[in-house]
């Protein structure tokens, strides 16, 4: 749905969108005036109003409701108004039909030319065709996944990390330079609790007694972690002062692999790795701190150094520096958003677990203290993921017994099936993965469901090549023998790929692109059955043919914004 609110106000379409809401926008704005000029209406033309695509077909391509929300202003009826404006409509091009219908909507029907217009575009253009430069003017930084280092990632982080890594290339699809950011917390007491446990379990590995700390990590991959150890050092990290820092440094690498490895994996590729032990090196921590006590957000109080941020909506000030020194959780974050804000990002966006919920108005108030507008900051929090095998839920702590990594999801699944499950679900809803619906070869699970789609493409163009036709110059091609209904619904899914995109990316909605992707293989695998492509009738074989090159544009398009393979057989 897009909302018109005056011709000043920033445009949601770019030119690999499809035209024809803004020049809706437009043509009903000029009716407007001119009705007005003509003494038939008030002036109505700032009026907010929705150009939208009417679920029902019957209802043409696009509606605009302006009758409906301009009838109270204007002291009309909802239907005068709108036979006002048609009355009074400048031509569109390519529109083949205007009409009025219930209660002031005003529906246009495009022409098939216009479809023509679009299958040249995606078949000319290729995954690529309908990008734009609409986000060139803004910056964004993209900060997901951000696991502490401290063991495997869980099929959590995978979701955060899924959900981000299409956000991010859904943003760039529309113009947007993007980096994407990793942020891992190499320093505190969850690390040393980390390193505790893992020289226990190194301990155990050389014969000796040792117990895991009671609030130490449990995980069994510890146990193999400290073997390896054991076989790479011996004794040598065993004893002396500075034992437990080594093994400290150890695991860090350890588990930074193994993180690495997995996002590899996952198709999850990250711009910058940014480690919060260097803001406490290079003193950026006390630097935010005392940015905060210039502009009068930090105060002392009972020996500790408070952030004043009731000032900003939160339900208690917060302490940075306790009693003893030591900084509290929430001074690094401030000091690492300054860092984020100060490299010169417009926007920052933060994907967060569920468990973080409560955070956003500390880190809102931080960005606030520290002179940066806090809607510059959009944090988005993922909802938790349930496993289930054999009707079991699957245990998930990282600090207590077993629990299935994501790694393990992903070469139990595959990558594909894994990411397309992970993005098709809203961030903010909790999803249950399963198993065995991820793995299912059939055209009951989706993400085949939309792999086939390309699949049976590139069969119809082997077989093609098989009868002997050759695909003519689409210049040369009669494209006005595409009238079949199967034909007419494919050709208007491909006219929606850019408005698809652009509409999830500003929502934030990877599950929009996945739930579009869905419609469009429907569309296609309808065409499949309903028409034959190589035909007695060589200009109908010509036209169909290049309706498959265009279509394939699309489905290429979406499957590399997924990150998802394009198989051209299945």
């Amino acid at each position: 749905m897009y909302r018109w609110e005056g011709m000043a106000n920033r445009r949601l379409y770019h030119p690999g969108m499809s035209i024809f809401p803004d020049a809706i926008r437009t043509v009903v704005v000029a009716a407007l005036e001119t009705a007005a000029a003509q003494g038939l209406l008030p002036s109505l033309s700032d009026v907010a109003f929705v150009v939208e695509r009417p679920r029902d077909r019957a209802h043409g391509d696009w509606s605009a409701n302006i009758g409906l929300v301009a009838a109270k202003r204007a002291g009309r009826a909802p239907r005068q108004v709108a036979e006002a404006v048609v009355a009074n409509l400048p031509q569109i091009d390519h529109v083949e039909r205007v009409e009025i219908a219930g209660p002031g909507f005003i529906n246009f029907t495009l022409a098939p030319s216009w479809y023509h217009e679009v299958l040249r575009r995606a078949a000319a253009g290729g995954p690529g065709h309908a990008r734009s430069d609409a986000g060139a003017g803004e910056r964004i930084q993209v900060e997901f996944v951000s696991s502490n280092p401290n063991g495997p990632l869980h099929i959590g982080h995978g979701r955060g990390g899924v959900i981000g890594d299409v956000l991010c290339r859904m943003l760039e699809y529309v113009g947007h330079p993007v980096s994407r950011e990793y942020y891992y917390n190499d320093a505190g007491v969850q690390m040393d609790r980390f390193a505790a446990s893992l020289h226990a379990r190194y301990l155990q590995a050389l014969g000796r007694e040792a117990a895991v700390p009671e609030d130490g990590y449990q995980g069994e991959y510890l146990v193999a972690w400290g073997r390896e150890l054991a076989a790479e050092h011996g004794a040598a990290f065993a004893d002396g002062p500075d034992a437990q820092d080594r093994v400290r440094v150890w695991g860090l690498n350890r588990s930074m692999r193994d993180i690495e490895e997995t996002l590899q994996l996952a198709r999850i590729p990250f711009d910058v790795w940014f480690s919060e032990l260097d803001l406490h090196r290079d003193g950026r921590v006390a630097e935010a701190i005392e940015v905060l006590r210039s502009r009068g957000y930090v105060y002392e109080a009972e020996g500790a150094t408070w952030f004043r941020t009731t000032d900003f909506g939160d339900e208690k000030d917060r302490v940075l520096v306790k009693s003893d020194g030591e900084y509290t959780y929430i001074a690094p974050d401030v000091a690492y958003h300054h860092d984020k804000f100060s490299r010169g990002f417009d926007r920052v966006i933060n994907i967060w677990g569920a468990d973080h919920h409560g955070y956003i108005p500390r880190m809102k108030a931080a960005v606030a203290g520290l002179g940066y507008d806090p809607d510059r900051l959009e944090i988005l929090i993922t909802q938790t993921v349930n496993l289930t095998r054999a009707g079991e839920p699957v245990r998930m702590s990282t600090r207590a017994g077993e629990f299935v990594t994501f790694r393990e999801v992903l070469e139990e699944v595959g990558t594909d099936a894994t990411r397309y499950f992970l993005s098709a679900y809203s961030p903010d809803t909790a999803m249950t993965f399963d198993f065995e619906a991820a793995k299912a070869q059939s055209m009951d699970n989706p993400v085949y469901y939309l792999q086939y789609a390309h699949a049976r493409m590139c069969s119809l163009e082997r077989f093609a090549g098989e009868q002997g036709v050759v695909r003519l110059p689409l210049a040369e091609v009669d494209l006005a023998v595409l009238t079949h209904p199967a034909e007419a619904e494919l050709l208007r899914q491909i006219d929606r790929l850019g408005e698809e995109v652009a509409e999830a990316a500003q929502r934030r909605a990877p599950h929009g692109l996945t739930g579009f992707g869905q419609e469009f293989a429907a569309a296609f695998h309808r065409f499949y059955t309903d028409c034959r492509i190589v035909t007695d009738d060589p200009a109908v074989t010509q036209a169909r043919l290049w309706l498959v090159e265009a279509a394939k544009s699309v489905i290429r398009a979406i499957l590399d914004l997924l990150a998802l393979t394009a198989p051209e057989t299945m």
